[in-house]
């Protein structure tokens, strides 16, 4: 049987469940990640963790909050934790692109929190960098957000946009179920 791809879960931190962050979209979504890594582990394939370590002190994220903390429902086995402080896994310690070829994996799978921000851009870095990428849209989360002109643009909307965004030019957007029967 063929190697699972790499699952790379992102920033899935205890500080995302506060409800400042405002209106969110994708209840199931740390439902839907538990699900892809109880398959990962199952099958013994290759799973990274990433945490995003905010240089800003008053961040939920930062590493002196709790917030920072991984949700519990993510903790287990893992190849690689990764901490970062900007948008991209690709700009973390350690280096996830060195890990990548150094175990010459070509394949990966991203989910986590948040779809429009670490999840797209660590999914657009790795379809650049020639990576297979499958990008698990109901196993990511966004909330709403507002544009310049000071319009509210939904949570679902905002994954709706994720998702075509991504789809063809940097990854294959598919659901949870397609990965849990596919890899099955």
């Amino acid at each position: 049987m063929k190697q699972l791809p790499v699952l790379i879960v992102i920033d899935v931190q205890d500080g995302f469940l506060d409800p400042a962050w405002g209106n969110s979209t994708n209840p199931k979504c740390e439902e839907n990640i538990k699900s892809l890594l109880d398959l990962w582990r199952a099958k013994e394939a290759p799973i990274v963790l990433v945490r995003h370590d905010s240089v800003s002190p008053n961040s939920k994220l930062s590493p002196n909050s709790p917030g920072n903390a991984l949700q519990s429902r993510v903790l287990g086995k893992h190849d690689l934790l990764i901490s970062k402080s900007v948008n991209s896994a690709f700009y973390g310690t350690p280096d996830l692109h060195e890990w990548l070829k150094a175990n010459d994996y070509r394949d990966v799978v991203i989910c986590g929190i948040t779809t429009n921000h670490c999840c797209e851009t660590t999914a657009r870095m790795a379809g650049n960098l020639g990576y297979e990428v499958t990008f698990v849209l109901d196993a990511t989360r966004a909330y709403d957000m507002t544009d310049v002109n000071g319009k509210v643009i939904s949570a679902d909307e905002v994954m709706r946009m994720t998702g075509a965004n991504l789809d063809v030019e940097f990854a294959t957007v598919v659901d949870t179920k397609y990965v849990l029967e596919r890899f099955a």
